[in-house]
């Protein structure tokens, strides 16, 4: 039977349903002295939000009126609420929050995380002598759970997703407070295609440019110098993989970065150096193996394989959507894994 040709206020009626439903909202602030950082210089966070979420804001005193999509404009209210709410809680805002936010607005969870709900809960955040951090991905509030509530949690996944940088936070925020005496950072000291070996120097200053980046997240929490200080005294320690060979670490917190470099044996040693009254954080990407065999020789791969599901032990798994760095990053990534398979 041939169907009957569509009336053209039938199509009118099908292009209304497709259409999203505009709306408007308005919202008013009563700290006058903290819209300058809620707007940003030049209206900045406001033009950002427009252009990721396709809205339409205007700014008069105090009172801000959104225009858009019905969905995008519950968005940016619930961005500005979290904006807002950060500032008042004492904390900078920046592009970078101001994205995690943003991308977090299509996340249910996103009212609890700035504000702890209903007051039942406190906010998910790590204090650090220089800055609090809070989530900038929904992975990143599982993520932190864990780092509270966890003996050993593997953090897996591209870079750029905070899997180092919130594992180092957390590991000074217990340092700081006491519930942790030591805190040691480690990686296999794996050339990725760079030669390193004929530079001069003694031993640690052939494998400091391998640790670096956890150098640079230990100062991003932490004065300089009290870092240097407390690696003088050995609270804090870093150091390549191989050094922890034949020891018990207590009462300490320890990071293992870029853990998919290490060997099955190496993995087997570091996971076996647990002690009493100690965390254990190891970071990696199973996608970005540099040691000879690939991913199949990986001891994070297999680790993970081996421990999944043992009680006391997390694994979160970030992926690219959880990248925070500036929003060119997730879309680098997330191009070379879609060429790469």
């Amino acid at each position: 039977m041939a169907r009957k040709p569509a009336r053209a206020d039938d199509n009118m009626a099908l292009s209304r349903l497709a259409a999203p439903r505009r709306a408007r909202a308005e919202m008013e602030f009563e700290e006058a002295t903290i819209l300058g950082a809620l707007f940003g210089q030049f209206d900045a966070n406001l033009v950002q939000i427009e252009n990721r979420l396709g809205v339409f804001i205007s700014a008069r005193g105090n009172r801000v009126q959104i225009e858009g999509p019905e969905d995008a404009v519950a968005r940016a209210r619930e961005v500005l609420k979290g904006l807002h709410q950060r500032l008042t809680q004492g904390h900078e805002l920046d592009a970078g929050a101001v994205e995690s936010l943003i991308a977090m607005s299509a996340e249910p969870t996103l009212e609890g995380i700035v504000s702890g709900g209903s007051g039942e809960a406190p906010p998910i955040m790590i204090r650090t002598r220089k800055k609090t951090i809070v989530p900038r991905s929904a992975t990143q509030i599982e993520y932190m759970r864990a780092l509270a509530s966890k003996d050993v949690i593997f953090a897996l996944g591209p870079a750029g997703t905070g899997k180092t940088y919130v594992a180092v936070a957390q590991a000074v925020s217990q340092l700081i407070t006491g519930s942790v005496q030591r805190l040691i950072l480690s990686r296999p000291a794996v050339e990725a295609g760079e030669r390193l070996g004929f530079l001069p120097g003694d031993m640690k200053e052939k494998v400091d440019p391998y640790l670096r980046p956890l150098y640079d997240a230990l100062y991003d929490c932490m004065p300089p110098e009290q870092v240097e200080r407390r690696i003088a005294s050995g609270e804090i320690e870093i150091a390549p993989i191989a050094f922890m060979r034949g020891r018990t670490l207590a009462d300490a917190f320890v990071i293992l970065d870029e853990a998919q470099n290490t060997t099955r044996e190496q993995m087997k040693m570091f996971l076996t150096r647990f002690g009493m009254n100690s965390r254990m954080v190891i970071c990696g990407d199973p996608k970005q193996v540099d040691i000879p065999g690939g991913p199949g020789m990986s001891g994070l791969n297999d680790a993970v394989g081996r421990l999944e599901g043992v009680e006391g032990i997390a694994i979160t798994r970030f992926s690219v959507a959880d990248v925070v760095r500036h929003p060119i990053v997730g879309r680098i990534v997330e191009a070379y894994e879609g060429k790469d398979g």
